[in-house]
């Protein structure tokens, strides 16, 4: 359980997530936070991630650290997204439990749910059919962390916790064109459209499938929240002997709707062309937050909002790169 004195390890900070948890702790005035950059610790390297535990007296582990992509960069390089983010996951968690850290907080993905399944999705669907081809050892990956975080709390008594978000975005994501997320993508996609006049952007494929977005700080916010519940509270929320809860908004919308949003946001004045060409992925990802909110959090920020404050910072940060 997370407290204002606790020892807080945020692995990944310096991503989108990361820095979003980063941003929460310090507003809400959690002063012990520990973090390391990659250069100085190497999170797919077991006896270093094992040394670091050892000399860092950690209370509480938020990890955040993952490799991400979007459909391209995971139909791409399979491997590495399976083989990273196993090691990363499987060497913070059993060093957390090694050194004796009660409390830790898995961040998964709305991916680990079968391609087909009914809508929204609740937590029981999890392992109920086949995976999503594009992004499935990426799934797998995360399904394994979750699973090793059941399997810690049931063996040995430990509060490992896990959220399943939807799809994040906000500052600090990756917006090039090919191994980023649907947003990043689009937001690159029409300024750069706007600035060399183009008259249209190709949004990869049909547009009709759905999928709901949740902006990355009222995940950071959703975490501490969770982290703040008791163990019997938390526990209370998620079916026998599992570990996570889905966090998102609870609304989707279709991919052509969401690219006119950013078409509006961005000012572009051009056409919008759909490649079927392309893969769609799933046809919707809408998850079932009943659970956690029951716990009384709720989303903060509406997708216009969220939407408009990633293209201010996307504007000032990486627009001219």
């Amino acid at each position: 359980m997370l407290k204002k004195d606790s020892r807080i390890y945020i692995a990944g900070h310096k991503g989108m997530v990361g820095s979003a948890i980063m941003r929460a702790l310090s507003k809400q005035d959690y002063p012990n936070r520990i973090t390391r950059c990659h250069a100085d610790l190497d999170l797919t390297q077991q006896c270093a991630v094992r040394d670091f535990f050892e000399q860092s007296e950690i209370d509480v582990v938020i990890l955040a650290a993952a490799k991400v992509g979007g459909i391209w960069a995971n139909n791409t390089y399979p491997a590495e997204f399976i083989y990273n983010n196993l090691m990363i996951q499987s060497n913070v968690i059993h060093a957390a439990y090694v050194t004796g850290v009660k409390t830790l907080l898995f961040l998964g993905s709305s991916c680990i749910y079968p391609k087909y399944t009914e809508q929204p999705i609740q937590e029981k669907a999890l392992l109920s059919g086949p995976l999503e081809p594009t992004n499935e050892p990426y799934a797998i990956a995360k399904i394994a962390g979750l699973k090793l975080c059941e399997s810690y709390n049931r063996q040995y008594g430990t509060d490992y916790r896990t959220l399943m978000p939807c799809n994040l975005y906000g500052p600090e994501d990756h917006f090039a064109d090919k191994n980023s997320h649907v947003i990043p993508a689009l937001i690159h996609k029409f300024h750069q459209a706007k600035l060399k006049q183009l008259p249209h952007v190709t949004v990869w494929g049909s547009g009709s499938p759905r999928r709901e977005f949740l902006y990355v700080d009222d995940l950071a916010e959703a975490c501490l929240h969770v982290l703040r519940q008791p163990q019997d509270t938390y526990h209370q929320g998620t079916q026998p002997m599992c570990a996570h809860l889905n966090v998102g908004t609870g609304k989707d919308l279709t991919i052509a709707d969401l690219a006119q949003h950013i078409k509006e946001i961005t000012g572009y004045s051009g056409s919008i062309q759909f490649d079927s060409n392309q893969p769609d992925g799933t046809l919707q990802k809408k998850l079932a937050i009943d659970r956690i909110q029951a716990l009384n959090w709720q989303p903060r920020v509406s997708l216009e909002e969220g939407l408009q404050i990633t293209y201010a910072w996307y504007q000032s940060k990486v627009s001219t790169d």
